[in-house]
């Protein structure tokens, strides 16, 4: 599972990461903290148009979708779309042959079961460079108002071996896409079977991870902030991994 993001990324960072335009600055909120749950709108660079960056809401809603009843339903099961049905699964399909995305990210959150805790930890590159998820995406017409609604889901492979021991339960990770990878992927010149090569799990020594407050836990307080992703110790053990 990837419901959980940190995308304190400006502007002029995008812009030169990706060699693209950010359409619509203005409605652009960068932050530390960003939940599925609550459908964020997150920058994107699209098959369609890679010269540009667009808002995405996170909940991809296929444009097959009948009402904005189905609408508020499927959103909330389309977070994620894992890589092993991706190609097959109905809600995801269509967008996979046609609407392939990057999601920027600076690092994500995950949660490792200990006993019967749950410990967060904060997942980033040993680089602190910026992550390019790979996601799939869709634009679907409000039945009532004729409103086009830009959405989409992150792409979850099996997990590697460092995130097999944080998310220890599921064993899952998103796909990581590499430099190289990432112009092939929004390409839909790649045939299907090349784009389903590239859904694999990153190499662990990319990453780095360690534990973090329960401050990510705490839904009444302000996640938004630098505090959210600082080490923290808890007891018994304190882990930070990294295979640099």
């Amino acid at each position: 599972m990837c419901f959980t993001v940190n995308v304190n990324l400006i502007k002029e960072e995008l812009e030169n990461r990706y060699g693209a335009t950010l359409i619509d600055p203005d409605k652009y909120r960068p932050s530390y903290y960003y939940h599925a749950f609550s459908l964020p709108s997150i920058p994107a660079i699209c098959s369609g148009n890679p010269s540009k960056i667009r808002l995405l809401k996170w909940g991809l809603i296929p444009a097959w979708t009948k009402s904005s009843d189905e609408a508020n339903i499927i959103r909330y099961k389309t977070f994620n779309a894992r890589s092993e049905s991706i190609a097959t699964k109905p809600s995801y399909s269509s967008s996979f042959r046609s609407k392939r995305c990057i999601i920027p990210v600076k690092g994500f959150f995950e949660w490792q079961h200990v006993g019967n805790e749950k410990i967060p930890w904060y997942i980033y590159h040993v680089e602190n460079e910026v992550l390019s998820i790979a996601g799939i995406y869709d634009d679907w017409i409000e039945d009532n108002t004729g409103e086009v609604l830009s959405t989409f889901s992150i792409v979850t492979t099996g997990a590697n071996d460092l995130m097999a021991g944080i998310h220890n339960s599921g064993k899952r990770m998103p796909v990581i896409l590499n430099k190289s990878s990432e112009t092939r992927w929004i390409d839909l010149s790649t045939s299907q079977s090349d784009a389903l090569d590239l859904l694999a799990p990153s190499p662990s020594e990319i990453l780095k991870a360690h534990t973090i407050s329960p401050l990510v836990n705490a839904r009444s307080s302000n996640r938004n902030t630098p505090e959210v992703i600082q080490p923290y110790n808890y007891p018994g053990g304190n882990l930070c991994y990294s295979d640099r």
